[in-house]
């Protein structure tokens, strides 16, 4: 019996066209607006790109004590403002012209970057690979991750490494905002709490990486032998499950941190000091 969707069997044709899929002559059947999840998330990425890459070439208003910005941190190079107690690790020379911020961004955004969560946020949002499900991508070719540079993704095990030791330097970071701008410690601003609120969601979202769940619970053959990475596994397994609602959370907290650090030190409000 026909269907009007048997198989055809154009010349040349190659992608949702080609001779072993069915003939459906429309793009999609949805009658929903499928669209606006990926718009909505290439618009939310863009913000942030365009705001990052504001932050990390503006070179300034990066620091106000005891307060610095998660975009700035560690700070590697010779032209950083000096930060009493801070973490200033002039690890690079005078010969550094550029923003300090370009030698440590390239870890946390390489790390978000290969995510999991990432890579289906951006290739929907901005490859249409597919842009939705039941929706044909519009390329004529897949070849997944296999060829440069999407084969590139697979060093994500690798910058999780380097994401760990940037969220301890962030942690270090937060217990500095116990301290006034006299570096005295015993004090809390606003500040501080959203320093606190980033670095929970920090780790929160580093620690639910898949990444992070095969090197806790991967190529074990038996976890009754394993008590503790058994356990580790069901932790990390559950912060796993809100990994897409942790990413997004870490995004805005991190960019609110930095952006409240530019309002300081550039003069325009004044930290409201609780004690």
């Amino acid at each position: 019996m026909a269907t009007g969707t048997e198989p055809t069997s154009q010349t040349g044709a190659t992608g949702v066209h080609s001779a072993s899929r069915a003939a459906i002559p429309a793009r999609h059947l949805r009658t929903d607006r499928w669209w606006l999840a990926p718009a909505g998330t290439a618009a939310g990425l863009l913000a942030f790109i365009v705001y990052s890459t504001w932050r990390a070439f503006a070179n300034a208003d990066y620091y106000h004590a005891p307060y610095v910005s998660p975009f700035y941190s560690p700070c590697l190079a010779e032209n950083c403002h000096t930060m009493r107690g801070g973490p200033n690790w002039e690890l690079f020379g005078s010969w550094w012209g550029l923003s300090p911020a370009l030698l440590i961004l390239i870890f946390p955004l390489g790390f978000r970057l290969t995510c999991y969560y990432y890579r289906k946020a951006y290739y929907r949002g901005f490859w249409a690979s597919p842009p939705a499900c039941a929706v044909a991508e519009p390329h004529k070719k897949y070849t997944g991750e296999t060829r440069f540079p999407l084969i590139l993704q697979n060093i994500h095990r690798y910058f999780f490494y380097f994401a760990v030791l940037v969220a301890g330097v962030l942690t270090y970071d937060t217990a500095l905002t116990f301290r006034d701008e006299n570096y005295a410690w015993g004090h809390m601003g606003l500040g501080t709490l959203i320093f606190l609120a980033n670095i929970v969601l920090i780790w929160a979202y580093t620690l639910s990486c898949h990444s992070c769940r095969h090197i806790v619970g991967g190529r074990l053959r038996h976890f009754s032998k394993h008590p503790v990475r058994y356990r580790l596994w069901g932790w990390v397994g559950k912060l796993n499950a809100r990994h897409m609602l942790l990413a997004w959370s870490s995004l805005i907290s991190v960019a609110a941190a930095d952006f409240y650090v530019f309002l300081l030190a550039s003069g325009a409000i004044t930290d409201p000091r609780f004690f």
